[in-house]
């Protein structure tokens, strides 16, 4: 894709406003946003995290009360929407409210920020959202253009996330939207603790082990959103890599990483449902997703295979053979 010499230098002097700025992705979103040379502004819950640089300010929000620096808007062209609690915990009726009001009342504090602002210069929200919308399915291989929600509690969470996403279109503002899959990543999610019983030679499928579980590796999620506030992208855009593999793989594939064996038989559902409750959902779906749209936009993922991200994550030097072949195969439903 071709930038002009004015998109180059407006690019270069972009101010960014990042909720959920100090988590996982956000870290890494940052890290990627001042390797760009985009300074940083960026809402937190806490006051002990607001960091004042030249290129990177925090600002006091707290979406429970709805209390919101304003000043957080100046300057700022796009948003980044982040924000979100954690699907990883067990799911009381509490706990789920939590989860959908994380999303959804931060996401309406902006849009009442925006409102309220008069002047403000925002033309662009970018806000994240997850695969957990499409239908578990071991067979279905899902694109941006399905329109079918998955009936669970996920199914629910993110189809209330990206309506609310949606509402700001009708402020003017350009509304991309970033359906994320598992992110790999040595610094926190779901990785560490997939790990921790292969490391304890414990390690084992869940279930079958034929769900599928598309996966991205941290730097290539963060780059996702670079590329796509780059070039003004608008719509769903699936935040995922190339090639997504069975949760026996991926589970193969961690052993191999941490030259651990793997013996012990695959663990059933019901034995995970009486540890976790509800929350077991999340280990079992199978959701087997497309990576197509964002590349054919021109984004080059640098982790396109399982062992790759992984030998890269714990630095493993294992030798990886190409799967992308198998992988078309595979994805022929």
């Amino acid at each position: 894709m071709h930038i002009s010499e004015h998109q180059k230098q407006y690019l270069y002097s972009m101010k960014v406003l990042i909720t959920g700025a100090t988590g996982l992705v956000g870290s890494e979103l940052v890290s990627q946003c001042h390797e760009k040379g985009y300074a940083v502004n960026y809402l937190t819950t806490r006051k002990n995290k607001i960091v004042s640089k030249q290129n990177y300010q925090g600002y006091f929000w707290d979406p429970a009360t709805g209390e919101i620096d304003a000043n957080c808007l100046d300057g700022v062209s796009t948003i980044i929407n982040l924000a979100g609690s954690s699907i990883s915990k067990r799911w009381t009726n509490s706990y789920k409210k939590e989860i959908i009001d994380s999303r959804v009342n931060t996401l309406e504090l902006l849009r009442k920020t925006l409102l309220e602002r008069e002047g403000h210069t925002v033309k662009y929200l970018v806000s994240a959202s997850a695969i957990g919308i499409y239908q578990d399915s071991l067979s279905h291989y899902y694109t941006e253009d399905n329109t079918n929600v998955d009936d669970s509690f996920l199914g629910e969470v993110v189809s209330l996330w990206e309506k609310k996403a949606n509402e700001f279109k009708s402020l003017g503002l350009t509304v991309a939207k970033v359906r994320i899959g598992l992110v790999l990543s040595k610094d926190g999610g779901a990785l560490p603790e997939m790990a921790k019983p292969v490391k304890y030679y414990v390690g084992s499928a869940f279930g079958t082990g034929e769900q599928w579980q598309s996966w991205i590796h941290v730097a290539d999620l963060a780059g996702i959103f670079i590329h796509i506030i780059k070039y003004r992208l608008k719509g769903v855009y699936n935040g995922v890599a190339p090639n997504p593999v069975t949760n026996a793989k991926m589970i193969k594939e961690i052993a191999k990483a941490l030259s651990q064996p793997l013996f012990m038989p695959n663990v059933p559902k019901f034995v995970m449902y009486t540890l976790l409750g509800k929350m077991a959902y999340i280990l079992f779906a199978s959701q087997r997703v497309s990576s197509k749209k964002i590349e054919e936009e021109g984004f080059v993922f640098n982790y396109v295979n399982i062992c790759q991200a992984l030998g890269a994550i714990y630095d493993s030097g294992t030798k990886c053979v190409d799967d992308k072949s198998n992988a078309t195969k595979q994805f022929v439903s």
